[in-house]
């Protein structure tokens, strides 16, 4: 099946397995869930929710600092 990951300035379309979730595809990209944002379809979900085909997956860098 097939999504759309955007990142930053960024996208791509992904092939990836059914049934994965969002922490999955994240771990595809190597990319920790803890610290990014993910926006399934212009909506904030959360890392154990299932990604469909077609979903526009937008992850956002969450920017730690002080």
């Amino acid at each position: 099946m097939e999504i759309t990951v955007i990142m930053g300035k960024k996208e791509e379309i992904r092939e990836i397995n059914e049934k994965m979730t969002i922490k999955e595809v994240l771990n595809a990209m190597d990319m920790s869930s803890e610290t990014v944002v993910v926006k399934r379809n212009n909506e904030i979900v959360m890392e154990e929710e299932n990604v469909e085909n077609g979903d526009v997956i937008e992850v956002i860098r969450v920017i730690y600092g002080g």
